[in-house]
């Protein structure tokens, strides 16, 4: 698909669908209603919270069943609201964009999303602010929905840095916490870096085409130098966003939410957002072979660094954090490999948001159980006394690793495959990190799925593990189902990756692979295999120490991150800060110097002149007489010469 045949073609709302703008008004007024009316909203203020996203649900069922059926360009619907900005021949317009694209993204946002909102209700019964947290989680979709639902990039960006704001209340919400309102702020101006770059990709759409419509930006045929330079500020935009290499350090950190939090933002909204902006950007990318490489460049480190890092981490959420750096690594990866991949890429992102979602109230159900404790040197033998908890994270477990029929199998064996199947040694670099990716991933879930549910138990003696409660895992086991059933159903017969080619382009029929698929299916298999014996050798036939022992220079490196966070401090922060530092002296010193200098030159010149003004007539009667005579002098002078 070219820029000129991105379909810039829109079909007029009808029926059901000229309700599109209720998605975003209903959460958003479900939000205020929750943080403006106070104290008063606390017996009934969660219950809304967690009825919002299950009506949008039901909704969205609805509008994806009126396009269903359609053909082609007649699944692409645009809803114009209002004139935001109307200035002559300028304007910009508010409106909606229905196509497969946005509604793949608005059906997991509000799916998964009613099922994180009913698990809230169990996990946050006892806090006092539950009215607040669930105020915040609305405000959280009410953003999540205008940025996949908007029909161009200005009010994209609106959606954008809703979902920054929501997701830093909800990071930091424990904000007496010095570690959550450190957490919070890291995640802030994390994602700041990045919108730099999204702003000015907007700035230059503007400059190009006078617009910020997609309708007009994605039907223009850039040249190959101004595709390149506003894809890859997209890419910025995108890697701060969805945490990829280098600005994934804050992903871990915001663990220090409430779980829910956690599962929210890794598997159905914030973190997949970068994803949602390059496949929307499409034509975008495929105008420039170079933009698209630095995002399969950035896919395959951020992949790699999300496996290592988190097979060095005993925070249980925190190896789950990683896992989605990882995960969210192959979507770009994905995506980044240009025409008839895109679809792949989304198809993954939507798999793991069912399996992400699954780990990650697993993970929340245990720290419930353990007296708000996350360290898997704690854990040990948890399958005894939590079986549906067990059978759930299994469940997303041997998802994520894609053992058969399980939805990883399905999705993200189709990235290793797409990879290969580049070509040329481009191609087997890719695939090779992918698979390499596919081995340590299934090693470092193996260990944190050992520790926590296997072997003998490490609790300490004021703890008591217990199931969770029925409001909390059935939405659990509806998750599980997913990660079992999901992946086979959005593949076969390619339905999902027909579905998204208005959106996305056309799927490539590949003639010749460059691995059999067959062949690459088995090897992949055979990788995972040896990394879960390798973790079960490791940790499973030998006693989990409680205290995590020293280690080799390696796992000290993985325990450290990669020493990411450093690698940040002495590359992008310090040198702003210098930078800063001299902008200050030069500011000081140089601009106000020679402001300063020039105000005190003309006053001490001033206060010197004001002297000769005494107010005595003799004064000046002798000044007159001295002037006088020294003008005789000179014309005397003169005429004598």
């Amino acid at each position: 698909m070219n820029l000129a045949e991105s379909g810039t073609e829109f079909h007029t709302a009808t029926g059901i669908q000229s309700g599109v703008w209720l998605l975003v008004a209903v959460p958003a007024l479900s939000a205020l209603i929750l943080l403006v009316i106070g104290r008063r909203a606390n017996k009934w203020g969660h219950l809304l919270g967690a009825l919002v996203p299950i009506a949008l649900f039901v909704y969205t069922v609805m509008l994806f069943f009126s396009v269903k059926d359609l053909h082609g360009e007649e699944r692409r619907v645009d809803l114009n609201l209002f004139d935001w900005a109307p200035v002559g021949n300028f304007r910009i317009e508010v409106g909606f964009l229905l196509d497969p694209l946005s509604l793949v993204f608005a059906l997991l946002i509000t799916g998964v999303g009613s099922l994180i909102h009913i698990y809230a209700v169990g996990y946050m019964a006892h806090d006092d602010g539950r009215r607040r947290f669930f105020g915040y989680f609305n405000l959280f979709i009410a953003a999540m929905l205008l940025l996949v639902l908007a029909d161009s990039y200005l009010l994209l960006y609106i959606g954008w840095e809703g979902v920054g704001v929501a997701s830093y209340l909800l990071i930091s919400y424990y904000f007496t916490r010095n570690s959550a309102a450190t957490a919070g702020n890291k995640a802030f101006f994390a994602n700041r870096v990045g919108d730099v770059g999204l702003s000015i990709a907007i700035m230059l759409m503007f400059a190009f085409t006078g617009t910020s419509a997609f309708n007009t930006v994605l039907g223009t045929n850039f040249s190959t130098g101004a595709a390149t330079a506003i894809a890859l500020m997209l890419l910025l935009g995108a890697c701060g966003k969805s945490g990829q290499f280098p600005l994934q350090t804050w992903l871990p950190d915001a663990m220090e939410g409430p779980t829910p939090v956690s599962a929210l933002i890794h598997a159905a909204t914030m973190v997949t957002a970068g994803v949602y902006l390059i496949a929307r950007s499409a034509p975008i990318f495929n105008a420039s072979d170079a933009a698209r490489t630095v995002v399969t460049i950035l896919g395959a480190i951020t992949l790699l660094y999300g496996c290592i890092a988190g097979a060095g981490q005993d925070d249980l959420k925190k190896v789950l954090a990683n896992s989605t750096i990882s995960q969210i690594g192959y979507m770009f990866l994905a995506v980044g490999l240009g025409p008839g991949v895109y679809a792949i890429g989304i198809i993954h992102l939507v798999g793991h948001g069912f399996f992400k979602a699954a780990l990650f109230l697993s993970a929340g159900s245990v720290m419930h159980a353990m007296n708000d404790r996350i360290d898997m040197r704690r854990f040990g033998g948890l399958w005894r006394v939590m079986p549906i908890t067990f059978g759930v994270f299994a469940c997303g477990y041997l998802a994520i690793l894609g053992i058969p029929p399980f939805t990883g199998f399905w999705t993200k064996d189709k990235i290793i495959e797409s990879a290969f199947d580049k070509g040329g040694a481009t191609g087997w670099i890719l695939g090779l990190c992918a698979l390499l990716g596919a081995g340590l991933t299934a090693f470092y879930m193996t260990r944190a799925f050992v520790m926590t549910f296997l072997g003998k138990r490490r609790w300490e003696d004021d703890v008591h593990p217990h199931e969770a409660k029925p409001v909390m895992w059935l939405p659990m086991a509806v998750l599980a189902v997913l990660a079992l059933a999901g992946g086979y159903l959005m593949i076969m017969g390619g339905s999902v990756q027909h579905w998204l080619e208005p959106s996305v382009g056309e799927a490539e029929e590949v003639g010749t692979h460059t691995v059999s698929p067959v062949a690459l299916t088995a090897i992949t298999l055979v990788v995972v295999v040896f990394g879960i014996a390798g973790a079960f050798l490791a940790f499973g036939r030998r006693p989990v120490p409680t205290v995590q022992p020293a280690g080799s220079p390696v796992t000290l490196v993985a325990r450290n991150s990669l020493y990411a966070d450093k690698f940040n401090e002495t590359f992008l922060m310090r040198p702003g800060q210098w930078l800063t530092r001299a902008l200050v002296f030069f500011d000081n010193r140089g601009v106000d110097g020679a402001v300063n200098g020039l105000a005190a030159g003309f006053g001490g010149s001033s206060s010197r002149l004001r002297r000769a003004q005494t107010g005595f007539v003799r004064s000046y009667a002798l000044s007159m007489l001295a002037g006088t005579v020294a003008i005789i002098a000179v014309l005397l002078a003169v005429r004598f010469q």
